[in-house]
């Protein structure tokens, strides 16, 4: 049980060197990286939503040619 919490202890010991390690984005940085994350997940969404009705209307018609 000792080594347990042994090896945790190191871990967070660890984990707070490489913290202070990091380089964090600018403000200018992260408001890029948002407005372009933001920008990919519009043209995703509207891509996924193109998709989905180009199939609907496949779906759609099949039901309709083969239905009795």
């Amino acid at each position: 049980m000792a080594g347990i919490v042994k090896r945790t202890q190191e871990f967070a010991e660890q984990v707070q060197v490489e913290m202070r390690r990091v380089t964090w984005p600018d403000r200018d940085q992260l408001r890029g990286a948002t407005i372009g994350i933001l920008i990919f997940v519009m043209i995703m969404a509207v891509v996924i939503g193109a998709m989905d009705s180009v199939f609907a209307a496949f779906v759609r018609f099949v039901v309709r040619t083969f239905s009795v």
